[in-house]
């Protein structure tokens, strides 16, 4: 019986996506969890394995296939001695444009997944159909593939039905993305008209921007935003930082204003554990660890990799994983388990000489810290002689949802403490 393969969804942001590369050809026999194509999302570009096993009948979508939505089908299988002649494909792949100068971020020698566990049996002795990634999840949780309902193909369990069947997992028929949409405004032909006659390049949208445009809008339409500002003299920090890292230096490490920011940040959703929260749709999800993301800018977008557990490592762990965090955001290796989740993010324009600014929450984050430049300002001491300090400006977007006005102002407070008493933080 032939049985299809359909794209697949390799992050929970993924609405489409581009086929790469096919890594097998019609007439070859697969089995399932061999590698079969390179898909590439909005982030980066993966690796795809089979389901089912069988012989590959027909591929459906040609290589550099753009916008090729989730769940449409990509290729056939069939069984030993079926033709392909008889294949009857449910729904045709939606028209897309073939990629012209896009380059597969896969860098050669990155390594390919770990192999998934053996397909397990239910306690009847039947075997249980299940995709690897649903059967990673559900070893990770500890669930039993045997009582779970499966929702794709012939019954296979997918990933949708592992989150359900978990505690306080949303339900199959909702864990699907929404469709993303771009932003509204002016159509396409109005504004070509009103720059007749003008010298202009276009640039077309590639899957990041696209997503980039769709969720930030989708953020400021639907996320009741307020703003707390603060500002934070540094001077102390400053001078912990300079000592810490003159010892460092032997080791060839350093710490940086950022990675003390992040330690503040972690202890502070510890400190003030009811702000430690994200919005859930129709509940909200109070964190115990401390996830904090931190924007990176990339060229034609930004990744928000998330630290898991930023509230027990040390500042020069911090330093270390947001390095390689960093880094592998640049050249679009992360993995989505890298950059999606956290409750609380952070995106700092101090280097680039930004006095203040607000930030975008990132859905279902609770909040976001926007960091600005430390400047010497005058200020007033304690004693109320004037003194000259390194201040540095500071503005919580809260999600009004998840946390209120009071709860927000005292995570700000406990922020400021943190990096106003840096060697706290330290012990």
């Amino acid at each position: 019986m032939a049985t299809e393969i359909l794209m697949p969804a390799l992050s929970p942001t993924m609405e489409e996506g581009t086929l790469a590369k096919w890594l097998v050809k019609e007439g070859d026999s697969v089995q399932s969890g061999d590698l079969i194509a390179e898909i590439e999302t909005d982030k980066a570009t993966m690796e795809f394995e089979a389901v089912d096993e069988g012989i590959v009948g027909k591929l459906l979508v040609a290589e550099g296939t753009e916008g090729v939505k989730v769940n449409t089908p990509i290729a056939v299988l069939i069984e030993e001695g079926e033709s392909t002649d008889d294949i009857v494909v449910s729904a045709s792949p939606a028209p897309s444009v073939p990629a012209s100068a896009k380059t597969a971020a896969k860098a050669p020698d990155e390594p390919a997944p770990a192999p998934a566990p053996a397909a397990p049996k239910s306690p009847a002795g039947t075997r249980v159909f299940a995709s690897p990634l649903a059967r990673r999840i559900a070893a990770d949780r500890g669930l039993d593939l045997g009582q779970i309902t499966g929702s794709g193909p012939r019954g296979r369990i997918i990933k949708a039905d592992v989150e359900a069947a978990a505690p306080g997992a949303r339900p199959a028929e909702a864990a699907a993305p929404a469709a993303a949409a771009l932003p509204t405004g002016p159509a396409t032909a109005q504004v070509l008209k009103m720059y007749e006659g003008r010298a202009y390049e276009e640039i077309a949208l590639d899957g990041m921007r696209k997503t980039v445009a769709a969720r930030l809008t989708e953020a400021k339409q639907t996320i009741p935003h307020f703003y707390l500002r603060r500002d934070i003299r540094l001077d102390e920090l400053l001078e912990l930082r300079a000592k810490l890292n003159t010892q460092l230096e032997a080791r060839g490490q350093k710490v940086s204003v950022n990675d003390f920011i992040i330690k503040a940040c972690a202890l502070a959703l510890q400190q003030v554990p009811m702000a430690n929260a994200v919005w859930a749709g129709d509940r909200i999800l109070k964190l115990t660890p401390s996830d904090v993301a931190v924007a990176v800018a990339i060229e034609g977008g930004l990744f928000t990799p998330v630290i898991q557990d930023a509230e027990t490592k040390s500042l020069t762990e911090l330093s270390d994983t947001m390095k390689d965090l960093a880094a592998r955001a640049r050249d679009r290796k992360l993995g989505p388990h890298e950059y999606v989740g956290g409750s609380f993010a952070i995106s700092n324009l101090g280097m680039y000489g930004i006095d203040n600014f607000d930030a975008v929450i990132n859905p279902p984050q609770g909040a976001i810290l926007a960091v600005g430049a430390g400047v010497k300002k005058p200020v007033v001491e304690p004693d109320g002689s004037l003194g000259v300090a390194t201040v540095m400006s500071v503005t919580l977007s809260v999600d009004h949802r998840v946390i209120d006005g009071a709860l927000g102002a005292e995570l700000l407070a406990a922020i400021k403490d943190n990096l106003e008493n840096p060697l706290a933080m330290l012990a």
